[in-house]
């Protein structure tokens, strides 16, 4: 039983080659793809027309929710559940639930943006197609991958082949799912 196509790979030299591919496939219009570089490529996500992250967002969340829970928790002690005035001082103030609520946001901070990071790029992923390849070691090195999956609506083995090739791409072979 043949399994089915994962999409296609294409290698790639240098640095300004696969930049160049990046454009040419994200000004092709196809949507489910990655480039694979052995060290962070500097413009590489904006040739590739990525948007930006939506961790930050989930980050804010998340400190935003410590704060609410730092200052909640301490207002119900002092205020409803362990009534106790001493000195005069009062049964809720911000300045002495402040640092609660600091450590809380930062804490809370760090786990959303870790738990947000995990989600969004679906891990943890214990396998991925692309590792059959037998050269993909060669992406932690001295060479630089563009995959184009077959999920992609625009996928056709081809016509997305014609496009690796006229991008520059070397060695283009179709991955199995």
């Amino acid at each position: 039983m043949a399994s089915s196509p994962y999409g296609l790979i294409a290698t790639f030299e240098t640095t300004p080659s696969l930049y160049q591919a990046a454009q040419l496939v994200r000004d092709a219009g196809y949507k489910n793809w990655d480039c694979i570089t052995p060290f962070p490529v500097h413009g590489l996500d904006g040739a590739m027309g990525l948007t930006r992250s939506r961790v930050p967002r989930i980050s804010l969340c998340g400190g935003l929710t410590g704060f609410c829970t730092g200052m909640s928790m301490i207002w119900w002690t002092g205020a409803s559940d362990y009534k106790l005035i001493v000195g005069g001082k009062p049964f809720f103030s911000p300045m002495f639930a402040f640092p609660v609520s600091y450590e809380l946001t930062i804490l809370f901070t760090a786990f959303a943006t870790i738990g947000g990071m995990f989600f969004l790029n679906g891990l943890p992923m214990h396998y991925h197609p692309v590792l059959k390849y037998e050269h993909i070691v060669r992406g932690m090195d001295d060479q630089f991958f563009v995959v184009i999956e077959a999920r992609d609506p625009r996928y056709n083995l081809a016509n997305t082949k014609a496009l690796l090739e006229k991008a520059g791409g070397k060695n283009i072979k179709e991955l199995e799912a």
